[in-house]
């Protein structure tokens, strides 16, 4: 990936919030605004482009700015559709923002813009065939190949979460049933440790959360799991089986260099990503006869959003 050496905004726009950064060329955030996600995109793009305005005195030259956005979004930045923000039904966001800023802007899918964030700045350095997944409330994906984010025919590729992996499997956000996102996202695995629970093997995570199942959820199980109580490690470690299933499958499809695992579940570190790397070493096609595969955490953390969208700018100048 080729990008410029000038200062970038970077915007990541979320259901919660939407974070606004100044991002130097090293990846650095010099500035940034944080604030609750507007209702309507009239409101996105005001929040934005008053961000931007203020930031711009510290870096009069920053004259690109990048959205990484959840949801499907085309090649002219329109997002079609995003779950988690309900004014993004066939919004020309693009289009907006420029209007607004007098500037190129490039809008993208989260996940695209932060495997881009840790392929220019993060754990993908030097590689150029990448897959990320992030494991969050839902379970999104990047791919990289040849050096370069793969965007499929309408720019919606690389949405990994929703591949069928169990006809009879539960029920996914988007309505289908079996989706690996359903069984392998943040919110199933708060699933599986009520289902423990419930069953009474896994007490550690039911008194964590006070003795009412209804309160437990992906982060609890995984805090409780750092803690060292065996019965929240093992229900981990089904999750990472889990979570394996899926990984296989995409490692045999795009034969990445590495897997970068991203998304708010990777601050578990190892507690995690040891089972995940016991599930998933020896299972691809021909493992014995091909290079290893390594899964490694991501490094940006929850930059990753902001730097990612200002990389992708950069490409603008």
């Amino acid at each position: 990936m080729s990008v410029g050496d000038t200062a970038t905004f970077g915007v990541d726009l979320g259901g919660t919030n939407l974070r606004v950064a100044l991002v130097d060329p090293v990846g650095s955030v010099v500035d940034q605004r944080r604030v609750a996600t507007p209702h309507t995109l009239d409101d996105i793009v005001r929040s934005i482009a008053d961000a931007v305005h203020a930031f711009s005195p510290q870096r009069p030259e920053a004259r690109a700015l990048g959205v990484g956005a959840a949801g499907m979004v085309d090649f002219e930045g329109t997002i079609h559709y995003s779950p988690n923000v309900p004014a993004f039904l066939h919004a020309p966001v693009r289009a907006r923002l420029e209007d607004a800023l007098g500037f190129p802007v490039v809008v993208d899918n989260d996940a695209n813009v932060a495997v881009a964030a840790e392929l220019v700045h993060g754990a993908a350095r030097g590689s150029t065939e990448v897959l990320l997944i992030t494991l969050g409330t839902g379970v999104g994906g990047g791919v990289v190949t040849r050096g370069e984010v793969l965007r499929g025919a309408h720019g919606f590729a690389a949405e990994i979460g929703h591949f069928q992996v169990d006809p009879a499997g539960p029920l996914c956000a988007c309505g289908q049933r079996g989706h690996w996102e359903a069984v392998a996202s943040g919110t199933a695995l708060g699933a599986l440790g009520r289902e423990w629970a419930a069953a009474g093997a896994a007490p550690s995570v039911l008194a964590g959360a006070g003795g009412a199942i209804d309160d437990i959820t992906g982060l609890l199980v995984g805090d409780v799991a750092q803690g060292g109580a065996v019965d929240a490690v093992a229900v981990l470690e089904e999750y990472a089986r889990r979570v394996a299933i899926g990984l296989v499958g995409l490692v045999n499809i795009f034969d990445p260099e590495k897997v970068v695992v991203s998304g708010g579940l990777v601050e578990l570190g190892d507690v995690l990503l040891q089972p995940l790397r016991a599930a998933f070493d020896g299972r691809i096609e021909g493992a014995p006869h091909r290079p290893a595969v390594p899964i490694v955490a991501a490094e940006l953390g929850g930059r990753a959003g902001v730097v990612g969208a200002a990389v992708l700018a950069r490409e603008l100048v």
